[in-house]
Formats: structure tokens, sequence, C-alpha cells
């Protein structure tokens, strides 16, 4: 099977410079697992690789969906699944990198979640109807689904039936699809710095935001029509921005609120990244951790097509 590295860490630790720099050693191809850097028009808030970058290896999933998209895990996992794929096809190798722990679990170990919204009309009428009948409804569409639900289980019993009408197939069939392992084994490459020294970029990074123009990408955003309660509005920096564009906060405790806050996430990736199985760690800085990780991916490469 072969080898996937993802790199890993908490924000402002540079893992995407040093994807980069290896990506240009190994002639690979990026492939995003930042759940913000998939929106479009989001560009300084989420760190995305300047413009540079990509014209010199290439980057995936970034810039895939309007803010306005509802866009989860297991969409992430679909579409990056076979972007991985594609990549291997061209004879490149992938390098996973991103902070979203839950993209790469679902990545790497399926997940499932409700592939499209059901209508009004439908979750009206599945609530109108007595569990019974929905029992039978769902054994007609989705044995395999009914035979491991209780009778009096409505909820579940109405949900399988949302996915079945809402999708054309039985729950069954998307859980056996999404639940499956990645087709690859993941080589989890863990950054980290020491603490103080991750607090100083975060800072030089948020005011850094503020300087190339946060503030107007944000109203940029409104003017469009984004409503401030969409789930990419609520991302670190633009909901700070937005309280202080409508008078809630001054822009310095805007600034303050926004470090405050990164500062809180990179503390729940570490604790998130830890528990990930077999992850080597490397301290940064390191000036040796590129020429490291080259000669390590290198012999993974090479030993995975002795043995293909």
């Amino acid at each position: 099977m072969r080898i996937v590295p993802i790199i890993v860490g908490p924000t402002a630790v540079g893992k995407s410079e040093l994807a980069f720099e290896l990506a240009q050693r190994l002639d690979s191809e990026i492939v995003s697992a930042d759940a913000r850097q998939i929106y479009k028009f989001m560009d300084i808030g989420t760190a995305k690789p300047p413009k540079e970058w990509l014209q010199i290896v290439p980057h995936h999933m970034i810039d895939i969906v309007t803010p306005d998209v509802d866009f989860n895990a297991w969409h992430y996992a679909c579409m990056a699944r076979k972007v991985i794929h594609e990549i291997f096809a061209r004879n490149r190798l992938p390098i996973v990198v991103g902070g979203s722990g839950l993209y790469i679990k679902a990545l790497v170990e399926g997940f499932f979640e409700l592939p499209v919204q059901p209508t009004p009309e439908l979750r009206n009428r599945l609530r109108a109807t007595p569990t019974e009948l929905l029992y039978e409804e769902l054994r007609k569409v989705d044995p395999t689904t009914a035979s491991r639900l209780a009778l009096r289980d409505k909820q579940r019993i109405a949900r399988a039936l949302e996915v079945y009408y809402a999708t054309g197939k039985p729950i069954s069939y998307w859980q056996s699809l999404s639940h499956r392992r990645a087709s690859f084994t993941p080589l989890y490459i863990g950054l980290i710095r020491e603490r103080q020294s991750l607090y100083r970029r975060i800072n030089i990074r948020v005011d850094k935001m503020f300087e190339q123009g946060l503030v107007e990408e944000v109203q940029r955003l409104l003017s469009l029509g984004y409503p401030r309660n969409l789930n990419a509005l609520q991302t670190i920096g633009y909901k700070e921005v937005i309280d202080y564009l409508e008078g809630k906060i001054n822009l310095n405790e805007a600034k303050h609120l926004t470090k405050k806050h990164t500062r809180i996430l990179a503390r729940r990736q570490i604790q998130w990244f830890k528990k990930l199985p077999d992850i080597e760690w490397h301290t940064l800085p390191d000036t040796q951790v590129v020429n490291k990780l080259y000669k390590k991916l290198t012999h993974h490469i090479t030993f995975t097509e002795v043995v293909r």
C-alpha cells in the first residue's frame, strides 16, 4: 500500500512552509487539509499559501467552494481521496498538510454525515407519520438499515429515510462507502514549537493579517451578501472583525481577541494530533528537518515501488 505523508501541527507552526519546500524537492503535489482554506474570497484570514507558491507547486483543496456552501468532513474526505488517487496516477507523491484534525481523520479512517439536507416538506411528513409506518417504509427501501434499528427508534428511522429520499441511495450505502479506510498508509509527521515561540508567531501572523487588509476582506464578504451567521464567517479573525465593524468592540480588541482565540485553537490542535498513531514529532526551528524528511520519504517511496 502506498505511503502518504500527512504533515500536521498547530496553526502558525510552519506547516505550509515546510510542505512547500519538501514538495519542491520531491516533485510532489500538496493536498490541503484546512477547514477554512476551502472557501473562496477568504484569503488573508485563512493564511492561504502565496500565489507564487501555487505556480511552483500544485496545491489542491483550496478555493473550492463559496462561503455559503455547507461543506463538512464527509465532503472533504470524498474529494481529497479522489485528488490523492489522481496524483498517484500522475506518478507523483501527494503530501497532505493542514491543521484540521477532523478532516484528516475523515480522510484516513472514513466519516459519515448526511450528504445533503432534506427538504422541510420531507421532514414535516416524516415527523407527522407514525413510527410503525415509517419502519415499514424503511424496510422496503433499505432493509439492511431497518434490520439494525429498533422498531420504536423514530429518530434514526426518520434519518435513514431522509438520506434515501434526498440522495436516491440508502444510508447503508453511504455508510459503507464513507466508513471505508483510505487505500493508502498515512505517515504522520507532527510539527511543534516551544510554546512562547509559537505564541510569538501567532501574534506576528495576526498583526500581518490586519496590515494586509483583513478588515477590508471581511467588508468585501459582507458586501457580497454573505450573512455574518454563516459557518465560514465564524472563522477566527473574521468573527472578531465583524464585531468590530458592528461597533461591539474596537480594532485593538479585535486584534487581541483574534490572537487569544488563535492560541486556544493551537492548544486544541496539539491535543488532537498527539492522539494520532505512530506520529513522528519534529521540534522547530530545525534547519535539518527538511533533509531528514526528504531522506525518510525517498526511502519509503523506493521501498514501496520495490514491493508493489
